[in-house]
């Protein structure tokens, strides 16, 4: 077992921690209706019944989160595929996933969810320290496997962290511990285009003992990409787009908790995860003959590739590249004149949410960007 003794402030529960956790969560006044929500042919104590009999950290995600996947998919989906994953499976050891991120919590549930199916050991989650609101996400996320990344501290701090994290990330995979999700870019994308942020690699970087080349190819880095019909939260999205032109945009108390719940609850259509590709020693060693920032913006130009090529395109993404661009070109194609109404529809119906005083025009403007980008992107 390795020692995690110097990552104590960011480290997930243990067994024994998670166990104490769930119990905690078992007792929380919300739960049964929770509870009823997900599993409403069961009794109001299902839920904290099946917590406080849980052994385990592999036992809560085997039996509860599965399952409380497998009834948000059935209530809230048209179903979730995945293709790639024969990508994970031929990898010797563990590995760094780099994923887009549309949703907050589902992203990383539905990429755990896909490996247990295959039979795969579940992997740790980077999730930033600004969902841990309360005790009650504290216990569910770190009982969850979830790596903590510190937000809102000065440069200073945030460097050191950064150390830390990467440091944590690297001994956990060549260790052989644990293999590591972690989004692309700080924060879920809003505008629909998917980049990963060239100090993400850095990061992970900085924590090698040996050359570029070597620093990156045991990381056994794979890039994932996924793709909901209809998007988490997207009147939510482009309400900040729209604010954040006028004022950085800050966030209100509870509003990732708010964004959190209607992820969950919001109805998404098809969902499909793709596994990219792992980076090949090739592609490493070429990036690696580069110098300086070159080297990283080849790694990410190929993560960006892998995951626009990975990304699914529904109806939607080709109706709202049309609808910005004030077009025809898919019309007929991909989808036909009566799923361009319902789409149009579906649009007035979200925005008429939000608040009467923000600009209809400029609204409807960026959420049909939002489905559109992504077609852009390709």
């Amino acid at each position: 077992m390795i020692d995690l003794s110097e990552f104590e402030d960011i480290r997930p529960y243990s067994d024994e921690e998670a166990v104490e956790a769930l119990q905690r969560v078992s007792r929380h006044p919300s739960l049964p209706m929770i509870s009823k929500y997900l599993f409403p042919k069961e009794g109001l104590d299902f839920l904290g019944g099946t917590l406080r009999r849980i052994k385990s950290i592999d036992e809560f995600q085997a039996v509860v989160m599965t399952g409380v996947i497998t009834a948000v998919l059935a209530r809230t989906s048209e179903g979730f595929t995945y293709s790639g994953m024969s990508n994970l499976t031929k990898i010797k050891g563990k590995f760094l996933a780099i994923s887009n991120h549309r949703d907050i919590v589902l992203d990383p549930a539905l990429i755990l969810y896909s490996m247990h199916e295959a039979g795969l050991p579940f992997a740790e989650l980077c999730v930033g320290s600004n969902l841990l609101s309360n005790k009650l996400m504290e216990d569910l996320m770190k009982s969850n496997r979830m790596i903590k990344v510190i937000r809102g501290i000065s440069a200073r701090q945030m460097y050191l962290n950064s150390q830390t994290l990467s440091k944590y990330i690297r001994l956990s995979i060549t260790s052989g511990n644990a293999s590591i999700w972690v989004a692309q870019k700080e924060g879920r994308s809003k505008n629909g285009i998917d980049k990963t942020e060239q100090g993400l690699l850095k990061m992970f970087d900085m924590s090698g003992e040996n050359g570029f080349e070597q620093n990156f190819e045991e990381l056994n880095i794979v890039p994932m990409s996924i793709s909901y019909e209809y998007e988490p939260c997207d009147s939510r999205k482009a309400r900040e787009l729209l604010l954040s032109r006028e004022a950085p945009y800050v966030k209100k108390p509870k509003e990732d908790l708010h964004s959190i719940l209607t992820g969950i609850r919001q109805q998404k259509g098809h969902i499909h995860l793709n596994i990219g590709k792992p980076l090949t020693a090739e592609e490493i060693h070429s990036a690696s003959e580069h110098t300086g920032n070159d080297r990283y913006q080849l790694l990410r130009d190929l993560l960006d590739q892998r995951i626009h090529k990975g990304y699914k395109l529904w109806k939607t993404n080709y109706m709202g590249y049309d609808l910005m661009n004030g077009t025809s070109e898919y019309l007929g194609v991909k989808y036909l004149p009566e799923d361009l109404e319902a789409f149009k529809a579906y649009t007035e119906h979200k925005l008429s949410k939000l608040e009467r005083r923000l600009d209809r025009d400029a609204l409807r403007d960026i959420f049909w960007h939002i489905y559109g980008n992504p077609v852009k992107s390709l």
